[in-house]
């Protein structure tokens, strides 16, 4: 079988489960990892054969997406901010958007040098990481509920050569610390309301950890209500607060930052002109 009927064979597997854009993207990333093909190297050696346990390996991979398994877990890794991330079931799928949260903090902050970060429900690491490696001299440590995402998180950290300290521990019940000493604290908590799980698609439903995804209705900013708490106790006069939020929030957001006693809150739009993040600084 050769290269050419091996991703001729994966496209027409999957045509008509998944629009055809999303069907190229993937045949591109499958072919990566894979065969370590690029897009021209499919092009260049398309008659070259295939060993038959990687010809299998992509038709299991096809199998699996036509189960709308996630493609992230399928390989297991995601690219996040320029880098592959290791991801599991125990750990959400980075997105483009939460690139953006990443964005915006080394944007503001990437001049200073020597910051003290934390991040706040860590999972597969992306966040901490990525600040970890763009700032300079930055202290970062994270945090999360899951033994299981820290795991994941810290074989990240170690994979990509930069050093976080990890730590297991419950936003919402987490007591707050003796004397402000942070500069930033950064989050992309659970903040998919209970009546949203119509909207969600299957892929995400069906395979993502439900409680690094899920509040309810009654208590939507939980979450947020626990971390502005830590923050004004946590940051340092001047320190920043950034946060990923759900786009029906935004209002809800500045109010509750408000009453929380911070200044300078925004509402920032991501890239799709939804309300995405909020930002706020101690007073």
């Amino acid at each position: 079988m050769t290269v050419y009927d091996v991703v001729n064979g994966f496209k027409a597997r999957l045509r008509g489960a998944y629009p055809a854009e999303e069907v190229d993207a993937m045949t591109r990333v499958v072919m990566e990892e894979v065969l370590h093909y690029t897009p021209v190297d499919v092009v260049i050696r398309g008659d070259f054969d295939v060993p038959d346990f990687m010809a299998e390996q992509i038709q299991a991979v096809a199998t699996r997406l036509l189960r709308h398994e996630p493609l992230q877990y399928i390989l297991g890794v995601a690219r996040f901010h320029g880098h592959n991330f290791k991801v599991t079931p125990a750990t959400l799928i980075p997105r483009p958007e939460t690139e953006q949260l990443v964005d915006m903090v080394v944007d503001q902050l990437g001049s200073r040098a020597d910051l003290r970060v934390l991040d706040v429900g860590t999972g597969s690491g992306c966040i901490a990481i990525a600040l970890a490696r763009a700032l300079r001299f930055a202290q970062v440590s994270a945090i999360d509920i899951s033994d299981d995402a820290l795991a994941v998180a810290r074989e990240n950290a170690a994979a990509l050569g930069v050093k976080v300290d990890f730590e297991q521990a419950d936003i919402l019940t987490l007591p707050s610390p003796s004397h402000p000493s942070l500069d930033v604290l950064v989050s992309n908590p659970p903040y998919v309301m209970e009546s949203e799980r119509a909207t969600i698609e299957a892929n995400v439903l069906n395979y993502e950890p439900a409680g690094a995804l899920f509040v309810p209705d009654a208590d939507p900013l939980r979450f947020y209500t626990a971390i502005a708490r830590y923050a004004m106790d946590a940051l340092v006069p001047g320190g920043r607060l950034y946060l990923e939020i759900n786009q029906q929030m935004g209002n809800a957001m500045r109010k509750l930052l408000n009453s929380s006693g911070f200044d300078d809150i925004a509402i920032v739009r991501d890239h799709y002109g939804n309300d995405r993040f909020a930002t706020a600084t101690h007073p």
